[in-house]
């Protein structure tokens, strides 16, 4: 077993229930290693999940405290355990579905008010667990299931909204960079305040079938890879580009959320005592 897998993992959620090729697996894998180069253990570490497939995929797998919320509605739930628990780091891990579209508001609000949660935001550019229909992030003009003419809104990008709403740390990577990925996870986990990672990956099943036209791994790979240079490997430009790597790094310049809310509360205990011993 990876040795990662078995210091951070349950063993009984080995291996992921993955499709074949995705790269939800990969991309947990580069989790631990953040997590473990930052020397945290299990118990530091909330693990919260939302649906469809990353949720799915990675729930219930991290050995420690971990919990799965309604889709779109995993920050809400860290929001209570961070104010709780303060001291944990509040990892969650959730789709394009889950941050782009049904769970946007939530997105929008913690990002503004600076909860100290790390999200983690997988993109395989679709409702790939249902079927593959399109969502928020899929490319204007390409084939899904539910966009058989091609995708005919334009997609947008969830680090410009986090960025817009107030974010501390905002990155953006894929599944063909590993060393960033680890890299800015590090950095994501360092920041008492939001931080927000988008990680693009492959879905051969649905995606790379209906859109690309081909189920083959390595290939879904080098479309990303190729979208993220904008050029292709016989050297034409792609028709558009990914621009990877940290998009705003204000870490720990404001105070975290939760932090205001138990300040705010000692000073109404405070208050409040104050009442009772006058009136003694």
């Amino acid at each position: 077993m990876n040795p990662l897998a078995k210091k951070y993992l349950r063993p009984s959620q080995i291996p992921t229930k993955a499709c074949h090729g995705c790269g939800i697996g990969m991309i947990e894998n580069w989790l631990l290693q953040a997590i473990d180069e930052l020397g945290l253990k299990q118990e530091d570490v909330v693990f919260g999940t939302g649906i469809g497939c990353v949720g799915r995929q990675t729930f219930a797998t991290w050995g420690g405290d971990n919990f799965g919320a309604t889709h779109g509605r995993a920050l809400a739930v860290a929001t209570g355990i961070k104010l709780a628990q303060p001291e944990r780091r509040i990892l969650v891990v959730v789709g394009d579905g889950d941050a782009a579209s049904i769970g946007t508001s939530h997105l929008i609000h913690a990002a503004r008010r600076n909860l100290g949660v790390t999200v983690i935001c997988e993109d395989n550019m679709g409702y790939e667990s249902t079927g593959g229909q399109f969502s928020p992030t899929t490319p204007a003009g390409y084939v899904t299931n539910s966009s058989p003419y091609g995708m005919v809104e334009p997609s947008f990008d969830p680090c410009d909204v986090v960025k817009a709403a107030g974010a501390t740390f905002v990155a953006e990577t894929t599944a063909t960079q590993w060393h960033q990925t680890v890299k800015v996870v590090k950095k994501a986990l360092q920041n008492d305040g939001f931080s927000f990672i988008h990680v693009r990956f492959p879905c051969n099943e649905n995606f790379g079938a209906y859109a690309l036209g081909t189920r083959d791994t390595l290939k879904n790979l080098e479309w990303i890879y190729e979208h993220t240079q904008g050029r292709k490997a016989d050297g034409s430009e792609t028709d558009f580009t990914w621009e990877t790597g940290i998009k705003h790094d204000a870490s720990n310049s404001r105070p975290e959320f939760t932090r205001l809310l138990r300040e705010m509360n000692a000073r109404v205990q405070s208050d409040l005592a104050d009442k009772m011993a006058a009136r003694a």
